[in-house]
């Protein structure tokens, strides 16, 4: 069996690319490890409920072409995402707001806010920030440093603030208006039913072999041949790590079903800032949906560190990273008929929509 392109990855990425070259008259054979297509967008019912397999997505773009393209594939209902933060015994609204500010220093107005937040900066007197920990104080001053920010980020990489770099927190954002979206964009929401009905209808009609990795596809598929391939697993797996192993953060997921109980928390995610507590959030799945069912689902979210054989969630895109990856991506230039695609081929984090948008245009390319 010939093929046009063979796909390694059927996460969203690799279905988006394989649908518009279907499109475009090629045949398609799209390869996954996992026992199941859609990546990490992956859902599935439980108790009737859509279940974010691996952690909360939520859709959002500013780009009404990938609205209009995803809307093709699902309804999307009207949820606007506003986590919760619990800091001891303490209840803040995100992102960090006037609601967030009232709560924090019992004030009204948002000039009120901004003279906290200055008086609090200029009591630091910090001129060049460096460290994480040195830059998130110099931007939004102790108290929301202290509470919404440290343990969070702490138990999300792993490592002290002050031992990671500045960089990783370019800005934080302040927002002076009693406003709990989380998200700027113009279009928000979630698909009815789920995610994995789109990637279902994005693969109609094209191969899809799961619950196989690459190396053993290279080794037990002779029978199938094929001119180009598109790789979205990790570039430096790719290589065999010839140049050395890129760094991720990875998750782990503990899910509950709570049959009798109709709703846990009040709200689809609620961030744990606290350095003690071992997970950043626990998501209530039914409140993505506005659900009613009369039990619930929460999944409580671990970071973990990565190491080979984890899944890879978060690219580490610190200096040395970056320096590693450029050198892989130079061997991949060298690479004849395979292409690179998706956060881990890439070692880029990308929203949904940046990860459409970039599979539409990797196969515009193919076919200029």
């Amino acid at each position: 069996m010939h093929y046009d392109y063979l796909i390694v990855g059927a996460g969203l990425f690799g279905s988006v690319f394989a649908r518009e070259m279907k499109k475009r008259g090629k045949r398609c054979y799209v390869i996954d490890k996992r026992e199941h297509i859609a990546g990490n967008i992956y859902t599935e019912k439980r108790l009737d409920i859509s279940v974010h397999c691996y952690g909360a997505h939520i859709f959002h773009t500013s780009n009404k072409a990938v609205w209009d393209y995803i809307g093709q594939f699902a309804e999307f209902n009207q949820y606007i995402n506003s986590p919760v933060a619990v800091y001891k015994d303490e209840l803040y609204n995100l992102p960090f707001n006037m609601n967030t500010f009232s709560r924090l220093w019992n004030i009204k107005t948002p000039a009120e806010a901004k003279e906290k937040i200055r008086e609090q900066i200029a009591e630091l007197s910090i001129s060049e920030p460096r460290n994480l920990e040195e830059q998130a104080l110099s931007l939004a001053g102790r108290d929301v440093y202290e509470k919404l920010v440290k343990g969070y980020t702490e138990k999300q990489w792993g490592r002290q603030c002050s031992e990671l770099p500045a960089f990783v927190i370019k800005r934080l954002p302040l927002r002076f208006t009693y406003d709990n979206n989380y998200f700027n964009d113009r279009y928000q929401g979630i698909p009815v039913g789920g995610y994995t009905g789109i990637v279902e209808k994005l693969l109609d009609g094209i191969d899809v072999q799961t619950g196989i990795s690459w190396q053993t596809f290279r080794e037990t598929r002779k029978d199938i041949t094929y001119d180009k391939l598109l790789y979205t697993g990790m570039i430096d797996e790719y290589f065999d790590y010839r140049l050395g192993a890129l760094e991720y953060r990875s998750l782990r997921f503990e899910t509950e079903e709570l049959p009798e109980e109709e709703n846990y928390q009040g709200n689809a995610v609620v961030n744990y800032t606290e350095r003690e507590i071992p997970y950043t959030r626990i998501i209530e799945h039914k409140h993505f949906e506005f659900g009613t069912q009369p039990g619930t689902v929460i999944t409580r979210e671990y970071p973990t560190e990565w190491k080979k054989g984890d899944e890879p969630y978060y690219p580490i895109n610190d200096e040395k990273n970056d320096r590693l990856y450029e050198a892989y991506r130079k061997l991949a230039e060298n690479e004849k008929n395979v292409l690179f695609g998706g956060r881990l081929g890439q070692y880029r984090y990308y929203d949904m929509d940046k990860t459409i948008a970039a599979a539409l245009q990797m196969a515009e390319e193919e076919t200029n």
